[in-house]
Protein backbone atom coordinates (compact mmCIF):
# COMPACT_ATOMS: atom_id res chain seq x y z
CA UNK A 1 0.00 0.00 0.00
CA UNK A 2 2.70 2.47 0.41
CA UNK A 3 5.07 0.70 -1.37
CA UNK A 4 4.95 4.33 -4.10
CA UNK A 5 4.62 6.69 -0.73
CA UNK A 6 7.75 8.90 0.09
CA UNK A 7 8.65 9.53 3.40
CA UNK A 8 9.96 13.62 3.73
CA UNK A 9 9.74 15.75 6.65
CA UNK A 10 7.05 17.57 7.77
CA UNK A 11 8.74 21.21 7.00
CA UNK A 12 9.41 20.22 3.38
CA UNK A 13 6.44 18.51 2.17
CA UNK A 14 4.62 21.23 3.80
CA UNK A 15 7.08 23.19 1.11
CA UNK A 16 6.61 21.38 -1.47
CA UNK A 17 2.40 21.11 -1.01
CA UNK A 18 0.74 22.68 -4.46
CA UNK A 19 -1.26 25.32 -2.99
CA UNK A 20 -3.64 25.45 -6.34
CA UNK A 21 -6.23 22.52 -7.45
CA UNK A 22 -4.77 20.28 -9.47
CA UNK A 23 -7.46 20.10 -11.97
CA UNK A 24 -8.48 23.56 -12.39
CA UNK A 25 -5.02 25.15 -11.66
CA UNK A 26 -7.25 27.42 -9.38
CA UNK A 27 -6.11 27.86 -5.40
CA UNK A 28 -7.44 26.51 -2.55
CA UNK A 29 -10.24 28.27 -1.35
CA UNK A 30 -12.61 25.59 0.26
CA UNK A 31 -12.74 22.43 2.39
CA UNK A 32 -15.41 19.67 2.24
CA UNK A 33 -16.32 17.77 5.83
CA UNK A 34 -18.02 15.38 4.16
CA UNK A 35 -15.53 13.76 1.75
CA UNK A 36 -12.14 15.47 3.35
CA UNK A 37 -11.27 17.02 0.25
CA UNK A 38 -9.57 20.70 -0.52
CA UNK A 39 -11.80 22.62 -3.08
CA UNK A 40 -11.01 25.16 -5.37
CA UNK A 41 -14.15 27.61 -6.64
CA UNK A 42 -14.53 25.66 -9.36
CA UNK A 43 -14.56 22.55 -7.84
CA UNK A 44 -17.21 23.95 -5.16
CA UNK A 45 -19.58 24.93 -8.21
CA UNK A 46 -19.66 21.28 -10.03
CA UNK A 47 -20.17 19.95 -6.43
CA UNK A 48 -24.35 18.76 -5.68
CA UNK A 49 -26.03 21.27 -3.27
CA UNK A 50 -26.07 18.70 -0.77
CA UNK A 51 -21.99 18.55 -0.63
CA UNK A 52 -22.14 22.01 -0.73
CA UNK A 53 -23.50 22.85 2.88
CA UNK A 54 -20.44 20.47 4.07
CA UNK A 55 -18.46 22.88 2.69
CA UNK A 56 -16.05 25.71 5.25
CA UNK A 57 -13.51 27.84 4.29
CA UNK A 58 -9.80 27.17 5.18
CA UNK A 59 -9.43 28.83 8.37
CA UNK A 60 -12.82 27.40 9.84
CA UNK A 61 -11.49 24.12 8.23
CA UNK A 62 -8.25 23.94 9.89
CA UNK A 63 -9.67 24.89 13.47
CA UNK A 64 -11.90 22.21 13.76
CA UNK A 65 -9.32 20.15 12.75
CA UNK A 66 -6.98 21.07 15.43
CA UNK A 67 -9.79 20.71 17.98
CA UNK A 68 -10.56 17.25 17.14
CA UNK A 69 -7.03 16.08 16.68
CA UNK A 70 -6.54 18.07 20.13
CA UNK A 71 -9.32 15.64 21.63
CA UNK A 72 -7.92 12.58 19.78
CA UNK A 73 -4.51 13.43 21.61
CA UNK A 74 -6.56 14.13 25.41
CA UNK A 75 -8.06 10.62 24.78
CA UNK A 76 -4.91 8.49 23.85
CA UNK A 77 -3.40 10.38 26.70
CA UNK A 78 -6.08 9.70 29.35
CA UNK A 79 -5.87 5.94 27.78
CA UNK A 80 -2.01 5.90 28.20
CA UNK A 81 -2.57 7.00 31.60
CA UNK A 82 -5.00 4.42 32.56
CA UNK A 83 -2.88 2.00 31.08
CA UNK A 84 0.20 3.05 33.43
CA UNK A 85 -2.23 2.96 36.22
CA UNK A 86 -3.29 -0.37 35.97
CA UNK A 87 0.04 -1.83 35.28
CA UNK A 88 0.77 -0.32 38.64
CA UNK A 89 -1.83 -1.58 40.01
CA UNK A 90 -1.74 -4.93 38.57
CA UNK A 91 1.89 -4.97 39.69
CA UNK A 92 0.59 -3.80 42.91
CA UNK A 93 -1.97 -6.51 43.30
CA UNK A 94 0.97 -9.36 42.30
CA UNK A 95 2.72 -8.12 45.12
CA UNK A 96 -0.34 -8.38 47.78
CA UNK A 97 -1.12 -11.72 45.79
CA UNK A 98 2.58 -13.14 46.54
CA UNK A 99 1.99 -11.82 50.20
CA UNK A 100 -1.54 -13.22 50.74
CA UNK A 101 -0.64 -16.22 50.21
CA UNK A 102 2.59 -16.40 52.67
CA UNK A 103 0.57 -14.97 55.20
CA UNK A 104 -2.57 -17.84 54.28
CA UNK A 105 0.00 -20.36 54.37
CA UNK A 106 1.19 -19.22 57.69
CA UNK A 107 -1.74 -18.76 59.41
CA UNK A 108 -2.72 -22.50 57.66
CA UNK A 109 0.84 -23.63 59.22
CA UNK A 110 0.05 -21.83 62.31
CA UNK A 111 -4.06 -23.04 62.77
CA UNK A 112 -2.93 -26.78 61.80
CA UNK A 113 -0.21 -26.66 64.41
CA UNK A 114 -2.95 -25.13 67.32
CA UNK A 115 -5.10 -27.98 66.00
CA UNK A 116 -2.46 -30.30 66.82
CA UNK A 117 -1.63 -28.80 70.30
CA UNK A 118 -5.29 -28.82 70.77
CA UNK A 119 -6.10 -32.40 70.19
CA UNK A 120 -2.82 -33.92 71.50
CA UNK A 121 -3.91 -32.41 74.95
CA UNK A 122 -7.67 -33.30 74.60
CA UNK A 123 -6.03 -37.37 73.29
CA UNK A 124 -4.01 -37.15 76.39
CA UNK A 125 -7.31 -36.35 78.94
CA UNK A 126 -9.12 -38.81 76.93
CA UNK A 127 -7.02 -41.69 77.24
CA UNK A 128 -6.64 -40.77 80.79
CA UNK A 129 -10.46 -41.44 81.38
CA UNK A 130 -10.41 -44.13 79.51
CA UNK A 131 -7.93 -45.87 81.31
CA UNK A 132 -9.34 -44.34 84.69
CA UNK A 133 -13.03 -46.00 83.57
CA UNK A 134 -11.55 -48.93 82.63
CA UNK A 135 -9.65 -49.87 86.10
CA UNK A 136 -12.81 -48.98 87.64
CA UNK A 137 -14.87 -51.35 85.84
CA UNK A 138 -12.00 -53.86 85.91
CA UNK A 139 -12.02 -54.00 89.40
CA UNK A 140 -15.22 -54.36 90.41
CA UNK A 141 -15.97 -56.89 87.71
CA UNK A 142 -13.16 -58.92 89.49
CA UNK A 143 -14.16 -58.56 93.13
CA UNK A 144 -17.98 -59.71 91.55
CA UNK A 145 -16.10 -62.49 89.42
CA UNK A 146 -14.50 -63.59 92.53
CA UNK A 147 -17.08 -63.54 94.91
CA UNK A 148 -19.26 -65.57 92.33
CA UNK A 149 -15.90 -67.88 92.02
CA UNK A 150 -16.00 -68.98 95.87
CA UNK A 151 -19.84 -69.38 95.79
CA UNK A 152 -19.72 -72.12 93.23
CA UNK A 153 -17.99 -74.37 95.28
CA UNK A 154 -20.15 -73.56 98.43
CA UNK A 155 -23.03 -74.85 96.31
CA UNK A 156 -21.80 -77.69 95.10
CA UNK A 157 -20.88 -78.65 98.69
CA UNK A 158 -24.01 -78.59 99.96
CA UNK A 159 -25.85 -79.90 97.02
CA UNK A 160 -23.60 -83.25 97.67
CA UNK A 161 -24.42 -83.02 101.12
CA UNK A 162 -28.05 -83.37 100.12
CA UNK A 163 -27.77 -86.56 97.84
CA UNK A 164 -26.27 -88.11 100.40
CA UNK A 165 -28.52 -87.41 102.84
CA UNK A 166 -31.50 -88.65 100.73
CA UNK A 167 -29.47 -91.38 99.93
CA UNK A 168 -28.63 -92.53 103.61
CA UNK A 169 -30.96 -91.17 105.99
CA UNK A 170 -33.82 -93.39 106.98
CA UNK A 171 -36.74 -91.75 107.93
CA UNK A 172 -36.42 -90.64 111.14
CA UNK A 173 -33.62 -89.51 110.86
CA UNK A 174 -34.63 -87.44 108.14
CA UNK A 175 -37.08 -85.99 109.59
CA UNK A 176 -35.04 -84.72 112.62
CA UNK A 177 -31.98 -83.21 110.51
CA UNK A 178 -33.99 -82.67 107.03
CA UNK A 179 -35.81 -79.56 108.19
CA UNK A 180 -32.81 -77.85 109.68
CA UNK A 181 -30.92 -78.95 106.24
CA UNK A 182 -33.81 -77.28 104.69
CA UNK A 183 -33.61 -74.46 106.59
CA UNK A 184 -29.84 -74.06 105.96
CA UNK A 185 -30.60 -74.02 101.72
CA UNK A 186 -33.05 -71.71 102.00
CA UNK A 187 -30.77 -69.42 103.98
CA UNK A 188 -28.07 -69.64 101.10
CA UNK A 189 -30.43 -68.93 98.39
CA UNK A 190 -31.88 -66.06 100.74
CA UNK A 191 -29.36 -64.52 101.04
CA UNK A 192 -28.41 -61.36 98.84
CA UNK A 193 -25.44 -62.49 95.71
CA UNK A 194 -24.80 -60.24 93.17
CA UNK A 195 -24.87 -62.04 90.01
CA UNK A 196 -26.26 -59.90 87.63
CA UNK A 197 -23.07 -57.25 87.39
CA UNK A 198 -23.45 -53.95 88.53
CA UNK A 199 -22.66 -51.33 85.34
CA UNK A 200 -21.83 -52.44 81.74
CA UNK A 201 -19.37 -53.24 80.40
CA UNK A 202 -19.09 -50.36 77.85
CA UNK A 203 -16.35 -47.42 77.86
CA UNK A 204 -17.87 -44.22 76.77
CA UNK A 205 -15.47 -41.23 76.49
CA UNK A 206 -17.99 -38.89 74.22
CA UNK A 207 -14.32 -38.28 72.32
CA UNK A 208 -16.01 -36.87 68.77
CA UNK A 209 -18.02 -34.20 70.95
CA UNK A 210 -14.84 -33.43 73.11
CA UNK A 211 -12.85 -33.25 69.88
CA UNK A 212 -15.48 -30.79 68.68
CA UNK A 213 -15.52 -28.80 71.81
CA UNK A 214 -11.93 -28.31 72.19
CA UNK A 215 -11.51 -26.88 68.56
CA UNK A 216 -14.19 -24.29 69.04
CA UNK A 217 -12.24 -21.46 70.01
CA UNK A 218 -9.67 -22.34 67.23
CA UNK A 219 -12.45 -22.95 64.35
CA UNK A 220 -15.20 -20.45 65.54
CA UNK A 221 -17.88 -23.60 65.77
CA UNK A 222 -19.66 -21.75 68.82
CA UNK A 223 -23.68 -22.52 68.98
CA UNK A 224 -25.98 -20.33 67.16
CA UNK A 225 -29.29 -19.32 69.23
CA UNK A 226 -31.38 -18.36 66.53
CA UNK A 227 -33.87 -21.04 66.28
CA UNK A 228 -34.83 -20.39 70.23
CA UNK A 229 -35.35 -16.74 69.07
CA UNK A 230 -37.86 -16.81 66.04
CA UNK A 231 -39.55 -19.71 68.32
CA UNK A 232 -40.22 -17.44 71.00
CA UNK A 233 -41.14 -14.62 68.35
CA UNK A 234 -43.75 -16.64 66.73
CA UNK A 235 -45.20 -17.60 69.81
CA UNK A 236 -45.71 -14.25 70.69
CA UNK A 237 -46.73 -12.83 67.61
CA UNK A 238 -48.63 -15.91 66.71
CA UNK A 239 -50.56 -17.78 69.11
CA UNK A 240 -52.09 -16.08 72.13
CA UNK A 241 -51.56 -16.15 75.65
CA UNK A 242 -54.35 -18.56 77.25
CA UNK A 243 -54.10 -20.77 74.22
CA UNK A 244 -50.41 -21.55 74.88
CA UNK A 245 -51.33 -22.63 78.84
CA UNK A 246 -54.74 -23.99 78.44
CA UNK A 247 -52.36 -28.04 78.01
CA UNK A 248 -52.99 -30.73 80.69
CA UNK A 249 -49.75 -30.10 82.17
CA UNK A 250 -50.32 -27.00 83.26
CA UNK A 251 -49.68 -27.06 86.88
CA UNK A 252 -51.28 -25.21 89.61
CA UNK A 253 -50.54 -21.20 90.22
CA UNK A 254 -51.40 -21.52 93.70
CA UNK A 255 -47.85 -23.62 94.60
CA UNK A 256 -44.85 -21.72 95.45
CA UNK A 257 -42.50 -21.06 92.53
CA UNK A 258 -41.64 -25.02 91.56
CA UNK A 259 -45.57 -25.09 90.40
CA UNK A 260 -45.66 -22.24 88.02
CA UNK A 261 -45.33 -22.88 84.35
CA UNK A 262 -42.88 -19.81 83.85
CA UNK A 263 -40.42 -20.15 86.17
CA UNK A 264 -37.76 -17.23 87.89
CA UNK A 265 -35.51 -15.63 85.21
CA UNK A 266 -32.25 -17.43 84.68
CA UNK A 267 -30.06 -17.41 87.31
CA UNK A 268 -27.07 -18.04 84.74
CA UNK A 269 -28.83 -14.80 82.72
CA UNK A 270 -28.68 -12.55 85.66
CA UNK A 271 -25.32 -13.39 86.78
CA UNK A 272 -23.85 -13.13 82.98
CA UNK A 273 -25.34 -9.51 83.24
CA UNK A 274 -23.66 -8.49 86.23
CA UNK A 275 -20.80 -9.71 85.56
CA UNK A 276 -20.63 -7.66 82.15
CA UNK A 277 -21.62 -4.64 83.60
CA UNK A 278 -18.99 -5.05 86.63
CA UNK A 279 -16.29 -4.86 84.17
CA UNK A 280 -17.06 -1.36 83.22
CA UNK A 281 -16.58 -1.45 79.85
CA UNK A 282 -18.95 1.47 77.57
CA UNK A 283 -19.76 -0.93 74.66
CA UNK A 284 -23.60 -0.46 72.82
CA UNK A 285 -24.49 -3.71 74.68
CA UNK A 286 -23.54 -3.21 77.97
CA UNK A 287 -25.65 0.50 77.59
CA UNK A 288 -28.05 -2.14 76.13
CA UNK A 289 -28.37 -4.29 79.23
CA UNK A 290 -28.55 -1.49 81.40
CA UNK A 291 -31.50 0.05 79.95
CA UNK A 292 -33.10 -3.80 79.71
CA UNK A 293 -32.38 -4.36 83.75
CA UNK A 294 -34.38 -1.28 84.42
CA UNK A 295 -36.93 -2.03 81.99
CA UNK A 296 -37.10 -5.58 82.87
CA UNK A 297 -37.50 -5.01 86.96
CA UNK A 298 -40.17 -2.19 86.61
CA UNK A 299 -42.41 -5.02 84.33
CA UNK A 300 -41.22 -7.81 86.96
CA UNK A 301 -42.41 -5.78 89.68
CA UNK A 302 -45.98 -5.13 88.15
CA UNK A 303 -46.05 -8.55 87.62
CA UNK A 304 -45.53 -9.65 90.71
CA UNK A 305 -48.73 -7.22 92.13
CA UNK A 306 -50.81 -8.52 89.85
CA UNK A 307 -49.61 -12.14 90.74
CA UNK A 308 -50.36 -11.43 94.15
CA UNK A 309 -53.86 -10.00 93.60
CA UNK A 310 -55.17 -12.25 91.54
CA UNK A 311 -54.09 -15.10 93.84
CA UNK A 312 -55.51 -13.19 96.71
CA UNK A 313 -59.15 -12.66 94.50
CA UNK A 314 -58.86 -16.79 94.18
CA UNK A 315 -58.54 -17.10 98.20
CA UNK A 316 -61.31 -15.05 98.84
CA UNK A 317 -63.32 -16.61 96.36
CA UNK A 318 -62.27 -20.06 96.91
CA UNK A 319 -61.57 -20.09 100.56
CA UNK A 320 -63.25 -17.27 102.25
CA UNK A 321 -66.31 -17.04 100.28
CA UNK A 322 -66.02 -13.30 100.28
CA UNK A 323 -68.19 -10.94 97.95
CA UNK A 324 -65.75 -9.61 95.55
CA UNK A 325 -67.19 -6.63 93.28
CA UNK A 326 -66.73 -6.86 89.71
CA UNK A 327 -65.26 -3.68 88.99
CA UNK A 328 -61.65 -4.83 90.86
CA UNK A 329 -62.28 -7.85 88.09
CA UNK A 330 -62.04 -5.51 85.12
CA UNK A 331 -59.51 -3.12 86.82
CA UNK A 332 -57.15 -6.49 86.83
CA UNK A 333 -58.20 -7.65 83.18
CA UNK A 334 -56.90 -4.13 81.70
CA UNK A 335 -54.20 -4.05 83.97
CA UNK A 336 -53.04 -7.58 82.61
CA UNK A 337 -54.12 -6.74 78.90
CA UNK A 338 -51.98 -3.37 79.42
CA UNK A 339 -48.59 -4.98 80.41
CA UNK A 340 -49.15 -7.93 77.82
CA UNK A 341 -49.43 -4.60 75.51
CA UNK A 342 -45.74 -3.53 77.40
CA UNK A 343 -44.07 -6.39 76.92
CA UNK A 344 -44.70 -7.33 73.62
CA UNK A 345 -43.46 -3.47 72.71
CA UNK A 346 -40.43 -4.70 75.24
CA UNK A 347 -40.14 -7.47 73.30
CA UNK A 348 -40.51 -5.98 69.42
CA UNK A 349 -38.07 -3.51 70.49
CA UNK A 350 -35.53 -5.89 71.95
CA UNK A 351 -36.10 -7.76 68.47
CA UNK A 352 -35.48 -4.96 66.29
CA UNK A 353 -31.86 -4.32 67.74
CA UNK A 354 -30.73 -7.91 66.63
CA UNK A 355 -29.70 -6.72 63.06
CA UNK A 356 -27.09 -4.06 64.95
CA UNK A 357 -26.05 -6.40 67.85
CA UNK A 358 -25.18 -9.12 64.82
CA UNK A 359 -22.67 -6.64 63.05
CA UNK A 360 -20.75 -6.15 66.24
CA UNK A 361 -21.15 -9.87 67.51
CA UNK A 362 -19.24 -10.94 64.21
CA UNK A 363 -16.23 -8.58 64.82
CA UNK A 364 -14.93 -10.38 67.94
CA UNK A 365 -17.07 -13.92 68.54
CA UNK A 366 -15.43 -14.87 71.78
CA UNK A 367 -17.32 -11.97 73.58
CA UNK A 368 -20.41 -12.22 71.35
CA UNK A 369 -20.98 -16.05 72.66
CA UNK A 370 -21.97 -14.64 75.99
CA UNK A 371 -23.60 -11.66 74.87
CA UNK A 372 -25.69 -13.85 72.50
CA UNK A 373 -26.44 -16.43 75.94
CA UNK A 374 -27.49 -13.09 77.86
CA UNK A 375 -29.44 -11.72 74.69
CA UNK A 376 -31.43 -14.80 74.06
CA UNK A 377 -31.97 -14.91 77.89
CA UNK A 378 -33.56 -12.04 78.20
CA UNK A 379 -36.19 -12.40 74.86
CA UNK A 380 -36.70 -15.85 77.17
CA UNK A 381 -37.42 -13.95 80.11
CA UNK A 382 -40.07 -11.64 78.17
CA UNK A 383 -41.40 -14.50 77.02
CA UNK A 384 -41.90 -16.03 80.04
CA UNK A 385 -43.33 -13.08 81.69
CA UNK A 386 -45.84 -12.67 78.68
CA UNK A 387 -46.81 -16.15 79.66
CA UNK A 388 -47.21 -15.58 82.79
CA UNK A 389 -49.53 -13.03 82.62
CA UNK A 390 -51.63 -14.76 80.06
CA UNK A 391 -52.17 -17.81 82.20
CA UNK A 392 -53.10 -15.11 84.69
CA UNK A 393 -55.66 -13.67 82.47
CA UNK A 394 -57.00 -17.15 82.44
CA UNK A 395 -57.37 -18.01 85.28
CA UNK A 396 -59.33 -14.29 85.67
CA UNK A 397 -61.52 -14.98 83.00
CA UNK A 398 -61.85 -18.19 84.44
CA UNK A 399 -63.13 -16.73 88.22
CA UNK A 400 -65.09 -13.80 86.50
CA UNK A 401 -68.27 -15.56 85.96
CA UNK A 402 -68.73 -16.73 89.82
CA UNK A 403 -67.95 -13.59 90.58
CA UNK A 404 -71.39 -12.07 88.68
CA UNK A 405 -73.22 -15.26 89.59
CA UNK A 406 -72.46 -14.46 93.61
CA UNK A 407 -73.35 -10.13 91.81
CA UNK A 408 -76.70 -11.62 90.90
CA UNK A 409 -77.06 -13.53 94.52
CA UNK A 410 -76.36 -10.30 96.10
CA UNK A 411 -78.83 -7.79 93.91
CA UNK A 412 -81.47 -10.71 94.56
CA UNK A 413 -80.94 -10.54 98.28
CA UNK A 414 -80.89 -6.06 97.64
CA UNK A 415 -83.19 -5.02 94.82
CA UNK A 416 -82.47 -1.56 95.39
CA UNK A 417 -78.81 -2.33 94.87
CA UNK A 418 -78.40 -1.95 90.72
CA UNK A 419 -75.74 -3.84 89.39
CA UNK A 420 -73.32 -2.47 87.22
CA UNK A 421 -72.34 -4.92 84.29
CA UNK A 422 -69.07 -4.70 82.97
CA UNK A 423 -67.90 -5.46 79.29
CA UNK A 424 -64.95 -7.54 79.80
CA UNK A 425 -62.41 -7.80 76.64
CA UNK A 426 -62.52 -11.86 75.59
CA UNK A 427 -60.06 -13.81 73.41
CA UNK A 428 -61.57 -15.98 71.24
CA UNK A 429 -61.16 -19.64 72.58
CA UNK A 430 -61.18 -17.97 76.16
CA UNK A 431 -62.37 -20.63 78.83
CA UNK A 432 -65.54 -18.85 80.50
CA UNK A 433 -66.89 -16.64 76.93
CA UNK A 434 -70.06 -18.33 77.42
CA UNK A 435 -71.51 -15.93 80.44
CA UNK A 436 -71.96 -15.92 83.71
CA UNK A 437 -73.67 -19.35 84.80
CA UNK A 438 -76.81 -20.04 86.96
CA UNK A 439 -77.59 -16.34 86.11
CA UNK A 440 -81.08 -17.03 84.90
CA UNK A 441 -81.68 -20.00 87.68
CA UNK A 442 -80.81 -17.81 90.33
CA UNK A 443 -83.16 -15.03 88.58
CA UNK A 444 -86.38 -17.61 88.87
CA UNK A 445 -85.59 -18.64 92.19
CA UNK A 446 -87.69 -17.72 95.05
CA UNK A 447 -86.03 -18.78 98.03
CA UNK A 448 -84.46 -17.85 100.70
CA UNK A 449 -80.78 -16.52 101.29
CA UNK A 450 -79.23 -19.91 102.64
CA UNK A 451 -80.89 -21.88 99.11
CA UNK A 452 -79.46 -19.17 97.02
CA UNK A 453 -75.97 -19.39 98.42
CA UNK A 454 -76.07 -23.18 98.30
CA UNK A 455 -77.24 -22.95 94.64
CA UNK A 456 -74.58 -20.47 93.78
CA UNK A 457 -71.90 -22.96 95.56
CA UNK A 458 -73.32 -26.30 93.35
CA UNK A 459 -73.29 -24.09 90.16
CA UNK A 460 -69.80 -22.96 90.77
CA UNK A 461 -68.37 -26.47 92.14
CA UNK A 462 -70.34 -27.64 88.57
CA UNK A 463 -68.61 -25.07 86.51
CA UNK A 464 -64.82 -25.68 88.09
CA UNK A 465 -65.32 -30.03 87.88
CA UNK A 466 -66.58 -29.19 83.65
CA UNK A 467 -64.34 -26.41 82.74
CA UNK A 468 -60.97 -28.00 84.09
CA UNK A 469 -60.05 -24.99 85.32
CA UNK A 470 -56.08 -24.72 86.40
CA UNK A 471 -56.36 -23.73 89.83
CA UNK A 472 -57.39 -26.32 92.45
Amino acid sequence: MFARHDIVALGQRSRDMPQKCTLHGEPYLLFSTDKKLLLCIRCFRDMQGESRAHCVDLESAYVQGCERLEQAVLSVKALQTATREAIALLQAMVEEVRHSAAEEEDAIHALFGSMQDRLAERKALLLQAVQSQYEDKDKAFKEQLSHLATLLPTLQVHLVICSSFLSLANKAEFLDLGYELMERLQGIVTRPHRLRPAQSSKIASDHRAEFAHCLEPLLLLGPRRVAAAVGGASMLAGGSGPKVLTGPHCPSPTGKTSGSPVQKPTLHRSVGTEVLLAEGENTPFTQHCRHYEDSYRRLQVEMQNLKDQVQELHRDLTKHHSLIKVEIMGDVLRKSLQLDTRIASEHASLEGMRVIFQEIWEESYQRVAKEQEIYEAQLHDLLQLRQENAYLTTITRQITPYVLSIAKVKERLEPRTPLREVSWPRREGSVGASGPPGVGHLQKCGHSFRHLWMSSQRVYKTRRTTAGTAWP
